[in-house]
């Protein structure tokens, strides 16, 4: 949400667009709290959001589908639908197929129907927040947008482990401010809350939305995970440390080989040389050691 749409490459695009898609699928009760306080809408009394997004696609020869519809419902009756659409660039197109979207659903379910649309781009976000007018007179969608300049500055912890979402949406949008450590903070610590497959993709997608002098300060608050990150920050972090773990393994073995020559000899080994030799990580000191001890008489032999 920082950089001008011009600046990412069709591959981040499509991977943004597939990690903000999922965060509404993965708590679709994230959007009520959007709509209530980022829009100030009044929204039914609900009990379950379920994602619905099945519920768009029409008979053929129509074939379309949304990217997230929460549907709220209290008891055995639904109360909202929320049409969710991630739009990371302009498409004439796809804004003739909202209107479509809204009064299918509204068929299908027979209930209130609203349209949200996700911009990680401020042009892209102003763009799709122009009404459409469909030709009925009276009938103008304009539809509800959440770009980067509806997402508020959240520094303040408690606010972000209440929507953990919006935390994240919150450093995309603001990650590159002056108030960056806080915002980066208070997400960081909202993410605690939630699963290990959901902090590493999207404390990922936001190293990938953030300038780079603003990635390497936030690379530095959060620990290394084991996903498969594809930010190169943390591709480069994991390569590293499974280096770091091989040599470890390489260097506790030859270290065990010197000992074990040693004991062979019949070589005293005090405790502080034997933890002198244990906890060496350097290969060719540890391979000098070990050709040492086939002929060594005493441990100062083998430090010689």
């Amino acid at each position: 949400m920082v950089h001008d749409e011009s600046g990412y490459g069709p591959r981040v695009l499509s991977e943004t667009h597939e990690v903000l898609t999922d965060m509404v699928k993965r708590r679709p009760a994230m959007v009520a709290d959007l709509l209530t306080d980022l829009f100030q809408l009044e929204v039914p009394p609900w009990e379950r959001a379920t994602d619905g997004a099945a519920e768009v696609t029409d008979i053929k020869p129509v074939q379309l589908r949304a990217d997230a519809v929460p549907v709220f419902t209290h008891g055995a009756k639904k109360v909202l639908a929320v049409v969710c659409e991630v739009q990371l660039s302009e498409n004439p197109a796809k804004r003739r197929t909202w209107p479509h979207y809204l009064t299918s659903l509204h068929r299908r379910l027979k209930c209130p129907t609203m349209l949200l649309v996700i911009c990680h781009d401020r042009a892209v976000a102003r763009w799709s927040a122009k009404p459409i007018t469909v030709g009925h007179p009276g009938w103008v969608l304009r539809p509800l947008v959440l770009g980067p300049d509806q997402v508020p500055v959240i520094t303040d912890p408690d606010q972000a482990a209440r929507t953990p979402e919006l935390a994240v949406l919150s450093a995309m949008a603001h990650g590159a401010g002056p108030e960056r450590e806080q915002v980066f903070h208070a997400m960081l610590t909202a993410l605690q809350d939630v699963d290990q497959e959901s902090f590493e993709l999207y404390t990922d997608m936001v190293l990938r939305q953030l300038p780079e002098a603003t990635q390497h300060f936030l690379e530095a608050m959060v620990d290394l995970a084991t996903y498969e990150f594809k930010s190169n920050y943390w591709r480069g972090k994991l390569a590293e440390a499974e280096a770091k773990a091989q040599a470890a393994g390489r260097a506790a073995g030859e270290a065990a080989m010197v000992l074990e020559v040693l004991a062979a000899r019949d070589v005293d080994v005090p405790a502080g040389a034997r933890e002198h030799i244990t906890a060496c990580t350097d290969l060719d000191q540890l391979r000098a050691w070990a050709r040492r001890a086939a002929t060594a008489d005493s441990i100062e032999d083998l430090f010689s």
